[in-house]
C-alpha cells in the first residue's frame, strides 16, 4: 500500500499545480479584459453649453436675476454669478439693500462677486462667461451668458 500511495502523490502534485496555473491564467485574462471596461464606469458626457441672452440696458438697480444666474454690470464690466449655493444647492438671492447674496436655506452669505463671506458653504459661487453684444455704433444691445 505504501508504494501505491507514493505513486499517486506526484500525479496529485502535478494536477494541483496545473489547476493553479489554469486558475491564475483565467484570472489574468479576465482582469485584462475587464480593466478597459472599468475606465468607462465614471465617464459622463458633458452637457452642451446653454446661451442665455439678457437685453440691455439692465434695470437701474444694476443687476438682473435669472433662474440660474444673477447678472451684474459694474462700470460696463458684466459678470454672471451662479444662483446655486455651494453648500446644498439651494437657490440664492441677491439682497439689494445689503449688497450681498444670501442662501435662504442655511444663510450662507456671499459678496456680489460671489466670494464667500460666512455660513456653512465652503466654496465661492461659480461664475459664468458673459459676452457683451453691441450694434454697429458700439451701443450695448445685450449680454450673452454661457452656462
Amino acid at each position: 500500500m505504501a508504494a501505491g500511495s507514493t505513486a499517486h502523490h506526484p500525479r496529485e502534485k502535478r494536477r494541483t499545480f496545473l489547476t493553479g496555473v489554469i486558475k491564475w491564467t483565467a484570472a489574468l485574462i479576465s482582469a485584462a479584459l475587464f480593466y478597459p471596461l472599468t475606465r468607462f464606469l465614471d465617464f459622463t458626457v458633458k452637457p452642451k453649453p446653454r446661451y442665455i441672452k439678457v437685453a440691455a440696458p439692465l434695470p437701474v438697480s444694476g443687476f438682473h436675476a435669472e433662474r440660474d444666474f444673477i447678472l451684474f454690470v459694474d462700470q460696463g464690466v458684466p459678470r454672471a454669478i451662479s444662483r446655486t449655493c455651494t453648500h446644498l444647492g439651494c437657490r440664492v438671492n441677491f439682497l439689494e439693500d445689503k449688497q450681498i447674496i444670501e442662501c435662504p436655506c442655511h444663510q450662507s452669505r456671499f459678496t456680489a462677486e460671489g466670494k464667500l463671506i460666512s455660513g456653512p458653504a465652503k466654496k465661492d459661487l461659480p461664475t459664468f462667461a458673459v459676452e457683451i453684444q453691441t450694434d454697429e455704433s458700439g451701443t450695448v444691445t445685450g449680454y450673452l451668458v454661457t452656462i
